[in-house]
């Protein structure tokens, strides 16, 4: 598994991560051991960084049955603040993080987007750094900050990392937040890499997602929209197919030819799906195969759409 430093001075990582939004039960209820199964069988193929949050239902819970039995100690453990801000919210739920994952600390904390104007970012960030202090996380950093609050938290506590949702049919970061991180020398955990199930071609036009799957409350996945969506990857498919890579893995390396991008976090369902993204990790996009992305993704429809 290939690696690239977090930061400027942050440790190496895996440029392939485990997002851990799927094992929570987010996008369909899973079994338990299956999961369990599927986070070790990352880790012991070189996915050694896993990034989970507080939102993200019972995924800290079954990490943490994951990592035992000598797990913890190989990979670099991450998760999130999602809900109050407060200083108080912040210490609360890094308590309640440590219990759930079974750890005394995690290598980094970050601030799950900034959804709540009712406390200053200034004093959540404070508060993240005094955990850091405390020994409570190695690291720290922010998930989807624009450039405007990711300067006012990093002239509080300069921060390793950012987590921003990056893909081919969301590039939103490109014009000002990769370039201010490139700045500041912060790395980038790119969330989303395969648009929710976008950008794997394993969807066809009308198909229905079960109730108790996110996407069957995105417009992107309903009606006529969805099959423009399908139909996009059908042609991205055949770049894949020419290089050599499944559609997955094209996305994946695709994300990965920005500098600014220390690691892609993919979740995963099943060790299958885990092991379908390693080959991504060693991926070379010549420029050719770019140019015929890039004139592909001219035609990426809804790009305002979640």
């Amino acid at each position: 598994m290939q690696t690239r430093q977090l930061g400027k001075d942050g440790p190496d990582v895996s440029v392939i991560g485990l997002g851990a939004w799927p094992i929570g039960g987010g996008m369909g209820v899973l079994d338990e051991a299956t999961s369990i199964a599927t986070v070790r069988s990352a880790i012991d193929s070189g996915i050694t960084l896993l990034d989970t949050a507080q939102a993200y239902r019972t995924s800290e819970s079954t990490l943490g049955k994951a990592l035992k039995d000598g797990y913890r100690a190989k990979c670099f453990l991450a998760t999130k603040v999602s809900r109050d801000y407060s200083p108080d919210g912040v210490r609360a739920a890094m308590d309640d993080s440590l219990t759930a994952l079974g750890v005394d600390h995690v290598d980094l904390y970050q601030i799950h987007g900034w959804r709540n104007e009712q406390y200053p970012i200034e004093a959540t960030m404070e508060t993240v750094a005094e955990l850091q202090e405390a020994g409570k996380t190695r690291y720290i950093g922010i998930s989807n900050f624009n450039a405007e609050q990711m300067d006012t938290a990093y002239s509080v506590a300069p921060f390793h990392s950012s987590q921003p949702r990056y893909n081919m049919v969301d590039r939103q970061i490109e014009a000002e937040d990769l370039p201010y991180c490139q700045q500041k020398g912060i790395g980038n955990l790119a969330h989303s890499p395969l648009g929710k199930g976008l950008l794997t071609g394993r969807y066809r036009a009308g198909h229905v997602f079960p109730d108790d799957d996110e996407r069957s409350r995105f417009p992107r996945f309903q009606g006529d929209l969805f099959a423009e969506y399908c139909a996009l990857t059908a042609r991205l498919s055949v770049v894949a197919a020419d290089v050599g890579l499944t559609m997955v893995q094209l996305a994946i390396a695709w994300c990965l030819r920005q500098a600014a991008v220390s690691t892609v976090l993919v979740g995963a369902k099943t060790q299958e799906q885990a092991a379908d993204y390693l080959p991504a990790a060693d991926a070379a996009l010549s420029d050719e195969a770019l140019q015929r992305i890039e004139v592909i993704l001219e035609d990426t429809p809804g790009r305002d759409l979640i």
